[in-house]
Formats: structure tokens, sequence, C-alpha cells
């Protein structure tokens, strides 16, 4: 089972973080965190990196959910969804798959919560194409 969903867009890095935002929304998360990997490995370790964004997704309902059926799960949240430039041109965009996460934890609450979350995801990639 792979640990991600993604897709590779025909958009510029900005326009693809732009769509992914705003796809990220209509499946009801709020963007919590952005990091700038490009910049930060920049500034932290002057080397050169691709645009790489990690997003810090949320969905305030499931996370709550999530956090009332296993105390310590909050270590594996929020869902982090990458954008970042293509090889070969255009934006990758990917976003974790919870129910691969999820499996470390025996709780059968969870594996519920992340099947609900797995596909407001998938729909936000498959949205994306």
């Amino acid at each position: 089972m792979s640990y991600y969903i993604e897709t590779t867009l025909d958009l510029p890095f900005e326009e693809a973080i732009g769509r992914v935002k705003a796809a990220l929304k209509e499946e009801g998360f709020g963007v919590l965190t952005e990091i700038d990997v490009q910049a930060t490995l920049k500034n932290k370790l002057d080397v050169d990196f691709r645009r790489y964004q990690i997003l810090g997704a949320c969905n305030p309902q499931f996370a709550y959910k999530a956090l009332q059926s296993e105390r310590m799960v909050g270590v594996m949240l929020p869902c982090n969804v990458i954008v970042q430039d293509a090889e070969g041109g255009g934006s990758q965009v990917a976003a974790i798959d919870p129910i691969a996460s999820m499996q470390a934890i025996a709780n059968p609450q969870l594996a519920e919560i992340a099947d609900v979350i797995r596909a407001k995801l998938g729909r936000v990639i498959e949205g994306l194409r």
C-alpha cells in the first residue's frame, strides 16, 4: 500500500498551490501550516532545492473525532499535502494516505475516520486533474 495519493498538474507551482488550497477548502480542510522547504533548506544549509511546499491540512470536525478516540493521535496530525516542482515541468501534488498512517494504531474508530479522510483527500487530488 502506498502512503500517499498523488497527481501531476500541468500548472506553474504558485497556481498549483492556489488550486490545492481551494480544493482542500471545498472538502472542509483548513491549512494550519505552510512550510517552504526550499527557503528553509537555503536558509539553514545554504543548499539549492526545488520548490517544495508542505501544507498542514486539518478538517476540524474529524480531527476532533480522532482526538476523542485516541489520546495520542495528535502526533500524526495534521494531514500533510505537498506541492513540488515536477520532473519535466508542472507541479506534483501529493497527500498522505491516512489509512496507511493509521494502520500503526489498533483502533477501529480511527480506521473509520481514516476511511472518510482518505475519501476526502482523494477527491481533492482527483479534482485537481
